[in-house]
């Protein structure tokens, strides 16, 4: 595939227009505008992405705010298999998923037909429909909202990174010396919180567009209620004689990708490993008896759990904030 225009070209617009997007922001369309309670999917397409990270560059800024800042030294962790994850001091890395880089733009380099194209693909979370990181969390701090948008709640997470190991994308990323972790038994319990994309679920509240959907130079992305995304990503599909991704993995998910090459050719193009997910083709993790009987059991507690957490992180910050106003 040829790009005539330079990712650096694209990114300088991209960082312009993502300093603008806390002075003024896009409306939600219409159709989402209001829609608490139905379900919202992202549709990416695949074919407009030329990877200048411009997404990537609005999603740090606009998230800069929930990003972690770790007291340091970190608590001995027992037993010490227990290893810390820090990464303070890599901010900066773009190229792989973080607990400061929500996005990244991954790379495939694939053959068809006999010529060899290259695709830029942006990778955040699926924030599937019937998510296990939140059916599966023991605190209930990830939780799937009735819009669609799964988060993790930071004030609550222990770090444990079930989510992590129940998510079949690995999506979570966990980062030592922050959270409730370090109030209760912080040398034995969690060992800090894990981030991921949370779809900008406070910008929606107030009506405005997901970062990296307003400033995407190509419009490679658009939101809109699931429904509508699905028969828009069949029509595109049928059009191009393309292919989808996400419609059905895990179950059904809220990120649906369409490509003009099969999604097996992108997998086995992309460098895949920590912090960087497959395209590979995923069953429905929750339709397991053995994780829908874990999720019933957990219900009640991780309810009880979340109750407990939200108390001790608010006492937490009433003392935080009489201690700054001494």
């Amino acid at each position: 595939m040829t790009r005539d225009i330079s990712r650096r070209t694209f990114l300088k617009g991209g960082l312009a227009a993502a300093g603008a997007l806390t002075a003024s922001s896009l409306p939600l369309p219409s159709s989402v505008k209001g829609a608490s309670d139905q379900e919202l999917a992202t549709l990416i397409d695949i074919r407009k992405c030329i990877g200048c990270e411009a997404c990537v560059e609005a999603c740090k800024e606009v998230n800069e705010s929930k990003f972690p800042e770790p007291e340091q030294p970190f608590p001995r962790m027992y037993p010490s298999r227990v290893k810390v994850s820090d990464w303070s001091d890599r901010r900066d890395e773009v190229d792989r998923l973080t607990p400061y880089n929500w996005l990244f733009i991954q790379e495939a380099t694939v053959t068809v037909n006999g010529r060899e194209e290259t695709y830029t693909i942006p990778r955040r979370c699926m924030h599937c429909q019937n998510p296990p990181c939140a059916d599966l969390c023991p605190w209930g701090a990830a939780r799937k909202l009735k819009n669609g948008i799964t988060r993790i709640d930071a004030d609550i997470c222990l770090g444990g990174a079930k989510c992590a190991k129940v998510c079949p994308w690995h999506i979570p990323q966990r980062q030592t010396g922050v959270g409730l972790y370090l109030d209760i038994f912080p040398g034995f319990a969690g060992n800090g919180v894990m981030y991921k994309c949370d779809r900008c679920y406070n910008r929606i509240a107030e009506g405005k567009l997901p970062a990296c959907i307003e400033v995407c130079p190509e419009h490679v992305q658009k939101i809109g209620p699931r429904d509508e995304i699905v028969k828009e990503a069949h029509a595109i599909a049928e059009e191009i004689n393309g292919y989808i991704y996400g419609e059905k993995e895990n179950g059904g998910t809220n990120t649906i990708y369409v490509s003009p090459v099969p999604f097996d050719l992108l997998n086995a193009g992309i460098e895949k490993g920590p912090g960087r997910p497959g395209l590979q083709p995923v069953a429905d993790s929750m339709a397991h008896a053995d994780n829908l009987a874990k999720a019933m059991v957990i219900a009640p507690m991780a309810g009880i759990a979340a109750a407990a957490g939200k108390f001790i992180a608010t006492a937490k910050k009433a003392t935080r904030l009489k201690e700054e106003n001494q």
